[in-house]
């Protein structure tokens, strides 16, 4: 296992409609922010989209990634498998072992696993032939229903990318999502998280915190994933709160990745 970054520890620097920072982050500065942070893998999500790059953008990203050792990952968005082949050869380019997607459908749409299992075995020989892996992020689908999804289509290269605060939005406790899906995770998003009661105590507030800050039991995580062989990367997201200004907001998020791979190092060397 190796410790990255993801698109995700610095969405508000990157930006999105409604909170543009004057200066965005972008692709190749995500590179030296990991060199900073002193992280082995990158990881590229939907919001900050590669297939927009120019071909001399694309060729000098993979050039900084190969000079730096960095490790690249490759994420997309839909179950649809035409819209993943497109991704999976972006993801060859890079190279990326991974092609992380997340299903769109809301939570609570009830998705036909058969269909979609018939859908990814037409993958199975693209992935065969790039040595791309397709990662399905928990979250939108009932941990129950995505292991029974991968578990269809039955081939090594099709699992799971786990989450360990999205599953809050089914709802499901991250305990019971990691015991359901950790022997078919490919890839690990380690992000913390606090519940806490609203103060008028008909509700509650779910908030990012630093890693190491809030209620994930990163070490039992950790416990499980081994025993389930996987060799995941752990990639680092953030939920920083909003401050008053886009850039507090952008300083806090910067803060809070330090921290965070901090104490991540605790527990993963390389």
């Amino acid at each position: 296992m190796k410790l990255g970054i993801s698109s995700y520890a610095f969405a508000w620097s990157i930006g999105f409609p409604g909170a543009l920072p004057a200066k965005p982050l972008t692709a190749s500065s995500l590179l030296r922010k990991a060199l900073e942070l002193g992280v082995s893998v990158v990881q590229f999500g939907p919001n900050l989209p590669l297939d927009g790059l120019s071909q001399t953008e694309f060729a000098a990203l993979v050039q900084l990634a190969q000079s730096t050792g960095l490790e690249l990952e490759y994420g997309t968005r839909g179950l649809n498998s035409g819209d993943l082949r497109k991704h999976i050869q972006i993801a060859r380019r890079l190279p990326s072992k991974i092609l992380r997607t997340v299903p769109l459908q809301a939570v609570g749409h009830r998705l036909s696993v058969e269909a979609v299992a018939t859908d990814f075995r037409t993958l199975i020989p693209e992935l065969e032939a790039t040595g791309v892996s397709l990662a399905i992020e928990n979250g939108n689908l009932p941990a129950l229903e995505l292991r029974r999804l991968i578990e269809l289509v039955g081939h090594p290269q099709i699992g799971v990318t786990l989450d360990t605060a999205n599953s809050i939005a089914v709802p499901e406790g991250t305990r019971y999502v990691v015991e359901i899906l950790a022997k078919h995770v490919l890839c690990f998003h380690v992000k913390d998280f606090v519940v806490n009661r609203a103060w008028h105590r008909m509700g509650f507030v779910v908030e990012g915190v630093p890693a190491g800050r809030g209620q994930m039991d990163l070490e039992w995580m950790l416990t499980q994933l081994k025993a389930s062989d996987s060799n995941a990367n752990a990639i680092l997201e953030l939920w920083p709160p909003v401050q008053s200004t886009i850039e507090e907001t952008v300083a806090v998020e910067h803060a809070w990745a330090i921290e965070s791979i901090r104490y991540l190092r605790k527990f993963i060397a390389a």
